[in-house]
């Protein structure tokens, strides 16, 4: 029989936060399996990058390029080609991409359950399209592919991984099963401006040490920090439970897990929130795959990006992978030499920009109009670049540095081909007008 695939997401998470203290069970798994040191996500803010994932293609192209728009009923979901492909497929937890973004325009089920038309071809549902508005971080509600109700009672990732568990014990083992699991852990609770993490381990990470990337710049993660760092941890617990939960029904070797963040978290830093920039704080994640053909302990510095995962998570099951897929299918990286030579984002909401991160380079592109009235530009100008090889907590943005002017050519070309593919329309990109320090 084919491999089960668990995909397991969390919300926020930066790649750092993966360590034999804060997660070991992660660690753990990584130890069996591939464990992904450069990975950044293509769409740095919540919905954008689910919808990434749902379609395998970027942003642009979905249309799903802000908070507020749902998946395009014209492009097959990727829970559809697991159906035909015969397997069981589960969707829990936060889903956002079911809700249209204005206020009285559309389908609004923020708090109230998804239609079946827009859960994504998703076969088992455990999930609320905008789970931080049906839940704190104790107690709250999600809904079934009915629309019936489901309250819950304690940690609020603790109890979606408990439906996850579920799921997992009612499967009959007839045939294989997709299941995506999408914790909101360690994201801020909108409505109280703060995280939330366990109230019974933050204590244990009031000390915790700010990462580096941090602490030269003004921000909140002195006070946020402790919760952020509690509730990875109790992610983490999770996934111990997870794992056990495989191992005692003699499936985890049959089991193909993958670890991931839609984005990661600065902090108030870089701009006026969590996200929404193109700095490593925000865009570098974890990834975990273990199981199958992923496996052995392996580190892997290679660039990968949020947009390979789909064309992987089908290449594992077997299905073949769409022409119309963006990214690259890692399980075909194994044991090939082949190496990305940059990842391409698109950021949308704080700004229109574009981003790209080679191995020794970070260089982004802003409108030359900034806000919401499109999501692409005939115009941008230069906005940052940095020399990650000197410079890796990207403290000194170089974009006027007269010494990097080859360099700069060289990125706006790698940048303006990436655009191209993703079938943005041609652009200028213009000298930065003024200099940013940070």
């Amino acid at each position: 029989m084919s491999a089960n695939i668990i995909f397991y997401f969390s919300d926020q998470q930066r790649w750092d936060t993966v360590n034999g203290y804060l997660t070991p069970n992660l660690v753990s798994l990584a130890s069996d399996g591939v464990f992904y040191e450069n990975s950044y996500t293509c769409q740095p803010v919540c919905g954008p990058a689910r919808a990434c994932l749902q379609t395998g293609v970027y942003a642009n192209q979905c249309g799903a390029h802000w908070n507020g728009i749902p998946l395009s009923p014209d492009i097959k979901p990727l829970a559809e080609y697991f159906n035909e492909a015969g397997y069981d497929t589960a969707y829990i937890g936060k889903w956002h991409l079911a809700s249209d973004r204005y206020p009285g325009t559309g389908v609004h089920c923020e708090t109230s359950a998804v239609p079946k038309e827009r859960q994504g071809g998703y076969k088992y549902w455990r999930a609320a399209d905008v789970l931080e508005f049906t839940s704190h971080g104790y107690d709250g509600y999600v809904f079934d592919g009915d629309g019936n109700k489901i309250d819950f009672k304690g940690y609020r990732a603790d109890c979606i991984n408990d439906f996850a568990l579920e799921y997992i014990d009612n499967h009959d083992n007839s045939k294989p099963f997709f299941m995506f699991v999408s914790q909101l852990e360690p994201h801020h609770q909108n409505d109280r401006h703060c995280f939330e993490g366990p109230a019974d381990t933050v204590e244990n990470y009031r000390d915790y040490p700010v990462p580096p990337d941090l602490e030269f710049l003004n921000g909140d993660y002195k006070e946020q920090y402790p919760d952020y760092a509690a509730a990875i941890n109790r992610l983490d617990e999770n996934i111990g439970r997870l794992v056990k939960k495989l191992k005692d029904k003699g499936i985890y070797d049959n089991t193909v897990i993958i670890y991931t963040s839609d984005h990661g978290c600065h902090f108030k830093t870089r701009n006026s929130e969590y996200k929404r920039s193109c700095h490593d704080s925000c865009i570098h994640t974890p990834l975990i795959i273990s199981g199958g053909a992923f496996k052995g302990g392996k580190r892997e510095k290679r660039l990968v990006s949020l947009i390979d995962l789909p064309p992987t998570l089908l290449s594992i099951a077997g299905i073949d992978i769409p022409e119309s897929y963006m990214g690259y299918d890692l399980t075909k990286q194994l044991d090939s030499p082949f190496k990305r030579d940059f990842v391409f984002m698109q950021i949308s909401e704080s700004q229109v920009g574009r981003a790209i991160r080679t191995d020794k380079y970070k260089y982004s592109v802003r409108a030359f109009k900034d806000g919401n009235i499109c999501y692409d530009s005939s115009v941008y100008f230069e906005d940052y670049l940095y020399d990650l090889e000197n410079d890796p907590y990207e403290k000194t943005n170089l974009v006027r540095d007269k010494k990097y002017t080859k360099v700069r050519a060289r990125l706006r070309s790698l940048l303006k081909h990436e655009m191209r593919r993703a079938g943005e329309r041609e652009c200028v990109i213009l000298p930065a007008p003024y200099t940013k320090k940070n």
